[in-house]
C-alpha cells in the first residue's frame, strides 16, 4: 500500500506563510517625532485615535464661539455650558465616568473641591460632573488650544511667584465670595497614581472664604475594558517628563477607559483651623472622632496603597461606615 505524497501547499510551514498579515504602521525614520507611538501594532487603534482627535477638535471649535457669546450675555449659561462641553468631550474620546457620592450644593456659598491629580484627564472628568472653575498653573494659559479653552472656562491661573501671590489670592477669594466654586489640585503637580504627594499649604490660604471644602478622589480603574493594575497606570497617568502628544496618542488608541470619581463628605473650613492643618488633612478634635471626609483624605495621603482599585474600595467602605 502506497501513501500519497502530501502536497507542498498542505505543509504547516506553507499554511503559516500563506496567512494574511495585519496591516501595520512603521515609522519611516527611527528618530522621527512619532517613532515612539507609531509602533509595529495593528492599524485599528490608530483609526480610533484619529477619529477621536478629529471629533474633539470639531466639538471644541463649535463650542468656543458659543462660550464666547455666553460670556458677553447675562445669565448663568456661561457657568453651566462648560459642563456640557466636558461631558460631550469625554464621550468623544471614549472616557467613561462613574460617580460615587454627591457634590456639595452650589448655593448658598461656594465649594472648594480638593482633588488628587494624576493626569490631564482629571480636568475632563471633573469638568463633566461639577459646576466649578479650575485653579491652574499660569503655563496652561499659554498653551495653544488648551489655554484658550481654559480661559473661556473662566479658570483661575496662578504663577506661584511670590510677587503675585497676593493678587492671585485676592482673585481666588473674590471668586469664592461671589459664589463660584473652585477645583483645586493641592499637590501642585501630577503623580503616578500610586500615592498622593504632599499638599502645598499655600493653596489653602483662601479656603476660609468657601462655604465648604469637599475632598475628591479620581481613580482610573479600567483600561481596555478590564480592571486596571499597576502596569496599566502609565496608560492614564501623565507625570514626570512624559510628552503630552505621545501620551495622548497612546491613550486615545485604547478603548474601555473609565474614571471613577469619589465625592467624599463635605465639611466646613472651620473644622481645620489653619492652612497647615488643612494641608496635612488632620481633622480637629481627634478624641471626638474624625469626619468621614477628613479620615478618607488622611488615608489617601498617609497609606501607601499600591493598587488604586483597593484604595477606592477602602475609601468607599469608610465612607459608608461613617454614614451609619
Amino acid at each position: 500500500m502506497t501513501v500519497p505524497a502530501r502536497k507542498t501547499s498542505d505543509s504547516p510551514n506553507a499554511r503559516r506563510l500563506s496567512r494574511k498579515k495585519p496591516l501595520r504602521f512603521k515609522p519611516r525614520l527611527p528618530g522621527a517625532m512619532w517613532a515612539g507611538v507609531m509602533e509595529d501594532r495593528p492599524l485599528g487603534g490608530r483609526f480610533r485615535a484619529v477619529r477621536r482627535i478629529v471629533g474633539a477638535l470639531v466639538w471644541t471649535m463649535i463650542c468656543m464661539p458659543v462660550q464666547l457669546l455666553l460670556l458677553a450675555l447675562p445669565g448663568g449659561g456661561r457657568d453651566h455650558f462648560p459642563k456640557l462641553y466636558y461631558r460631550v468631550l469625554c464621550w468623544l474620546i471614549g472616557l467613561k465616568l462613574q460617580v460615587i457620592g454627591r457634590a456639595g450644593p452650589g448655593a448658598p456659598g461656594a465649594t472648594l473641591y480638593v482633588c488628587n491629580h494624576t493626569s490631564w484627564l482629571d480636568v475632563l472628568a471633573l469638568g463633566a460632573i461639577l459646576d466649578a472653575r479650575f485653579v491652574a498653573k499660569a503655563e496652561v494659559g499659554t498653551w495653544p488650544l488648551f489655554g484658550w479653552v481654559a480661559k473661556l472656562g473662566r479658570s483661575v491661573f496662578v504663577s506661584r511667584s511670590r510677587g503675585r501671590t497676593g493678587d492671585e489670592a485676592r482673585e481666588l477669594s473674590g471668586r469664592l465670595r461671589a459664589g463660584q466654586s473652585l477645583i483645586l489640585f493641592p499637590e501642585g503637580t501630577t503623580s503616578d497614581g500610586a500615592r498622593v504627594l504632599p499638599f502645598r499649604s499655600s493653596f489653602f490660604a483662601v479656603a476660609g472664604d468657601a462655604a465648604r471644602v469637599q475632598p475628591l478622589t479620581v481613580v482610573y480603574d479600567r483600561a481596555g475594558g478590564l480592571p486596571a493594575g499597576r502596569r496599566d497606570r502609565p496608560i492614564t497617568a501623565w507625570y514626570g517628563d512624559m510628552e503630552t502628544a505621545s501620551h495622548a496618542w497612546s491613550l486615545l488608541r485604547r478603548s474601555g477607559t473609565r474614571a471613577t470619581v469619589v465625592l467624599h463628605e463635605a465639611f466646613p473650613p472651620a473644622h481645620l483651623p489653619n492652612r497647615k492643618t488643612m494641608a496635612a488633612a488632620e481633622p480637629p478634635g481627634l478624641a471626638a472622632g474624625r469626619t468621614g471626609a477628613s479620615l478618607i483624605l488622611t488615608l489617601c495621603r498617609r497609606i501607601r496603597v499600591a493598587n488604586p482599585s483597593f484604595r477606592l474600595l477602602l475609601a468607599v467602605t469608610l465612607l459608608s461606615w461613617n454614614r451609619r
